[in-house]
């Protein structure tokens, strides 16, 4: 799967346990690039045909892609969708011997009165003969030049490029096919910060719980490579720092695609070969892109559990504004060593609920921000809300102080507080994503009197003590925060 934009024709922190996939029927394998179409995301995978959905978490059946054959990717290129696919090849049929075609829509929804594919058109091919298999393509519209390329292959030989025209999908004229990789297949090429990356799929496919698939990436100045990893390999001799492999009773990760949602917001989409906990099934994943060090980075899914939420604007938490009650503990002394016949020191229990919900007001209480002491009124739980529906990668989640039902709730004002229940009312449900930096945005569905779902306003620090709802800013450490176990 590769990077999907809309482009104008010229244009860890982390534990615990929650929903850890795609909800509904994410049942696919190889697929696409997710593709965004009036308000809806679809993907397409090996076989024809493929999954939608209206809300980005929940998913079902009814995307239709003519062809059949294999591995399939999507990509908007001005008002249109350009699909390609592999007609065979990669095994498939008994040999080696594969074409590659491309044609257009209009539309994704197959409803709609302007639903029609063009017809295919081949723009590469192996003979069956040669050490190639012409499947697993994978495309990129240079968001620096406006060209568009395409990488693929298999095991069964090299990682090929070629050029098409963006105007017609047809293969560029004089265009001679160049080998860039080998060891890997379903690859994908992408860009960023002056960068190209390759990524290819590494490992065994196509053997269930078996499947050892995983995906790695080089990186190179120029779309034709070469794509060296970090510590220096070319991926035309083996390279390829790892992006994400087996884990979370998964296995089989591959078809890297990437989605940039925002700035500073991505996601990587990808199958698992497997997914145990739903029965062996292969699945789609849509994961936080996370970017270290100018390398591409698989992100953890949110997880249900209790944090502190820390500002990354000072380093203070997320707390109830309710007074500070003291413990009383003794203070050991300042002398070095054991004191003659003293017991040893024990551990001292922490405050508890009990001892200080009571001194807490009954009605909304607004939020503040502090030092974390560890106590009741500083500790969040994050819990999923799937029948509330979702968005790339998650379910909305309420954040409740542990232990109550107190929830998180964004006010009429465009301000935050508290409310003594949980009701499901939109503006207590948070979507919360992890940003490419590692940090989290934390941002209300709905804020009373605003219209429509929100999409602009988040969790803010507006003073070292002050959280509010302001405008998304990538660049400020204000709409940033950090969720920490302890």
């Amino acid at each position: 799967m590769k990077i999907l934009r809309t482009i104008l024709a010229a244009s860890t922190l982390i534990v615990a346990a929650t929903a850890s996939a795609q909800s509904g029927q994410p049942f696919i394998h190889d697929p696409s690039t997710l593709a965004e179409c009036d308000g809806k995301w679809y993907t397409f995978g090996t076989g024809g045909g493929g999954i939608i959905t209206d809300d980005g978490w929940n998913w079902h059946s009814g995307a239709e892609r003519p062809g059949g054959g294999a591995a399939p990717d999507m990509i908007k290129i001005g008002d249109r969708y350009l699909c390609i696919y592999g007609a065979t090849g990669g095994g498939l049929g008994g040999g080696h011997a594969g074409r590659i075609l491309t044609m257009w829509n209009k539309t994704l929804d197959p409803k709609s009165p302007d639903f029609k594919w063009s017809e295919a058109v081949e723009v590469c091919y192996s003979d069956g003969m040669e050490d190639q298999d012409a499947i697993d393509p994978g495309v990129l519209l240079d968001p620096t030049t406006g060209r568009l390329w395409v990488s693929y292959g298999t095991y069964f030989g090299t990682i090929r490029l070629i050029e098409l025209d963006p105007a017609t999908g047809f293969r560029k004229s004089g265009n001679k096919e160049k080998d860039i990789a080998i060891d890997c297949e379903a690859s994908d090429l992408i860009y960023r910060d002056g960068w190209y990356y390759l990524l290819g799929t590494h490992g065994t496919c196509c053997d269930g719980v078996n499947s050892t698939y995983n995906i790695v990436v080089g990186r190179s100045k120029s779309p034709e490579g070469p794509y060296i990893d970090n510590v220096g390999r070319d991926m035309y001799h083996g390279g390829g720092k790892m992006v994400i492999a087996a884990g979370d009773r998964k296995t089989g990760a591959g078809h890297f695609g990437r989605t940039i949602i925002d700035e500073g917001v991505e996601v990587m989409s990808f199958h698992w070969e497997a997914d145990f906990d739903m029965g062996g099934r292969s699945t789609l994943a849509v994961r936080p892109l996370l970017w270290k060090n100018g390398w591409p980075v698989g992100g953890d899914q949110l997880k249900e559990g209790t944090y502190e939420i820390e500002s990354e604007r000072r380093g203070y938490a997320l707390e109830l504004a309710v007074d500070f009650v003291r413990m009383n503990v003794a203070r050991g002394g300042f002398g070095g060593g054991q004191q003659g016949n003293a017991a040893p020191p024990q551990p001292v229990a922490e405050q508890k609920l009990e001892d200080v919900a009571n001194t807490w007001p009954a009605g909304n209480i607004p939020a503040r921000i502090g030092d974390y002491m560890f106590r009741p009124h500083q500790k969040w739980t994050i819990t999923a809300v799937p029948e509330a529906g979702g968005y790339l990668s998650n379910p909305y989640f309420k954040i409740t102080i542990a232990g109550t039902d107190r929830a998180l709730a964004a006010t009429e004002d465009v301000e935050v507080t508290t409310v003594p229940s949980f009701t499901g009312a939109p503006e207590q449900l948070w979507r919360i994503e992890q940003l490419t930096d590692g940090t989290f945005r934390i941002m209300p569905k709905e804020i009373p009197g605003k219209e429509g779902t929100n999409t602009k306003y988040v969790l803010y620090s507006a003073g070292d003590s002050t959280p509010t709802l302001a405008e998304y800013d990538f660049n400020s450490d204000n709409s940033k925060w950090n969720l920490r176990q302890h």
